[in-house]
């Protein structure tokens, strides 16, 4: 089971565990606030985009061509966003730190 902690735009840390599913419905079913998941979750918009803290990134890795297609309608995107839900939950990404966007 994988330890999630996502910091929201009022610096709220909250803890969350899951083992399956991605970060977008993880961040749904504990509603952290700030990852609304318009889409459902299909890369077709950026209301669960997250920044991933960099000593994460290589457990994260860097998003694909149509993840970072849609990152680019987003005018708040850094070195280190990523949609949540294009993230697996896994036991490869135990114990990381996510920002939420504003």
């Amino acid at each position: 089971m994988a330890q999630i902690t996502f910091i929201s735009s009022d610096n709220k840390s909250t803890v969350v565990s899951g083992n399956y599913g991605n970060l977008m419905e993880l961040a749904l079913q504990n509603k952290i606030e700030g990852i609304e998941g318009n889409c459902g979750g299909v890369c077709s918009c950026a209301t669960c985009h997250i920044y991933v803290q960099p000593e994460d990134w290589t457990k994260i890795g860097p998003p694909n061509e149509m993840e970072s297609d849609m990152l680019e309608f987003d005018d708040k995107t850094t070195n280190y966003s990523r949609l949540s839900c294009q993230i697996q939950v896994t036991d490869a990404i135990d114990g990381i730190v996510v920002n939420v966007a504003k």
